[in-house]
């Protein structure tokens, strides 16, 4: 075979199509030149209407690469050799199938995914906002004290820095609030806000533009503070949909928020035959390393949907402060003689837990929750 295919490449005048062309042309002579008898030629036609579907299946990429020494031996890893290695990985049925949410567990996916998007895009702004303001008013936070609630966003619409401030006064700022209809104890802060801004030693070479980019930001928050509610809403409402979805909700520290971020990741229930598939999905699955008298450290996996981990954990944390049984729980785990188990641990300990309850529950609609869970 090796004989053969330097054979094949001694006669071939062009490896890759890039090199057949001349002046943006190919010449037929070096296209035929690429063609070899022993090459194997797969047409695709792009339908319109009619499609013929193919199976399609997922291979593991770290399993690609932990295989990669079986095939020859060596630590080489390019784009020749894995075709290959994934054929056989599919060949010896090493591999997964694709699973596509459907119906309303679709729905919540994108729903979910969607918010994560927005949430991102809010830091990024409020990033960006703490940036300028830390250029022209350092003294904001001590001054607003939260630079991306909505008293501080109202003001930092129309007089972000300290010469607007002060130019304002302290009834201007409260015009502003008042205007823009808000209630609460933010008015208090009116008068030592107009004292930072008489007191700052920010720049104001540029304040223009500053003041300009510090608008788009706020804008840009409260827009997507207003996006979020909807998102959030229209998830919580979808969410409730879910069969036995109240009966989890029941359980003091889970709600609608978490228990969507888990159902979005998760999916159908009825897809799963036993919980570990969930806790091994999630990265949760126990995993250790020993041989002879090494006995190596037992920790969780990792692999598997990180967000699902994310929220399974802050079910965890959500229900250890506000669920009598899970502090209980927690605290012995933390506590006991024998094998006392860190605070991060005994979390992921009480996730894991909690996904079993979660599971049983839709599974079969039951309602009782033991108080040892």
């Amino acid at each position: 075979m090796v004989r053969k295919a330097e054979e094949i490449l001694k006669e071939l005048k062009a490896c890759t199509w890039r090199e057949l062309e001349t002046r943006g042309k190919f010449t037929k002579n070096d296209k035929l030149s690429f063609i070899s008898d022993d090459m194997l030629i797969l047409g695709c036609d792009i339908g319109s209407e009619t499609h013929y579907g193919i199976s399609v299946v997922q291979v593991n990429p770290y399993a690609v690469k932990q295989t990669k020494e079986l095939e020859d031996n060596s630590q080489l890893k390019d784009d020749r050799k894995d075709p290959k290695l994934i054929a056989n990985l599919v060949k010896d049925g090493n591999y997964g199938m694709p699973y596509l949410p459907e119906g309303l567990y679709a729905d919540l996916r994108r729903l979910s995914t969607f918010r994560d998007q927005l949430t991102e895009d809010r830091i990024r702004n409020v990033n960006r906002l703490h940036r300028e303001m830390k250029i022209y008013f350092p003294e904001y936070m001590d001054a607003f004290g939260k630079v991306d609630g909505a008293f501080t966003l109202e003001v930092l619409k129309k007089a972000p820095f300290p010469k607007d401030i002060s130019e304002l006064g302290t009834e201007g700022l409260k015009n502003i609030w008042h205007e823009a209809k808000l209630r609460g104890r933010g008015y208090s802060r009116a008068g030592g806000i107009v004292r930072y801004a008489g007191e700052s030693v920010g720049l104001t070479d540029g304040a223009d533009a500053g003041k300009a980019a510090v608008k788009w930001f706020a804008e840009g928050i409260a827009e997507l503070d207003h996006q979020l509610e909807e998102t959030e809403s229209i998830l919580h409402q979808r969410c409730r949909e879910i069969p036995y979805a109240e009966n989890i909700l029941e359980i003091a520290g889970v709600g609608e928020t978490i228990l969507s971020g888990i159902i979005a990741e998760m999916g159908d229930i009825d897809r799963f035959d036993d919980v570990k598939e969930i806790q091994k999905l999630s990265g949760l699955g126990l995993v250790a390393c020993s041989s002879g008298k090494h006995k190596g450290e037992t920790k969780i996996s990792h692999r598997g949907r990180k967000r699902l981990r994310y929220w399974l954990f802050q079910a965890a944390k959500s229900v250890v402060s506000h669920a009598g049984e899970f502090k209980e729980v927690h605290g012995y785990y933390t506590t006991r003689s024998q094998n006392p188990l860190k605070k991060m641990q005994s979390l992921i300990v009480i996730a894991c837990k909690l996904l079993r309850i979660i599971y049983t529950i839709l599974k079969t609609g039951t309602t009782m929750i033991r108080k040892r869970c």
